[in-house]
């Protein structure tokens, strides 16, 4: 029996619409901590080597894609 005959459209349809949508809410927050924070981020990780910061945005994309997610699959 083949693997792939029990995927239907929709679901593969469904699948990739809510990976933009979970990209974009990355995004989106990612924006949001851009303009909130008063110092450029971007150039503390890469210009001063900021290693604390690279680790806190790192921890929070991964707790805002575990939400995102959680609230996906509900």
């Amino acid at each position: 029996m083949d693997p792939f005959a029990t995927i239907v459209l929709a679901e593969f349809v469904g699948t990739i619409f809510y990976t933009f949508i979970g990209v974009g809410l990355l995004f989106l927050v990612w924006k949001l901590i851009d303009w909130v924070t008063p110092f450029p981020v971007v150039k503390e990780i890469e210009e001063d080597n900021n290693i604390a910061l690279a680790v806190l945005i790192g921890s929070v994309f991964i707790a805002i894609a575990i939400i995102i997610a959680a609230v996906i699959l509900s």
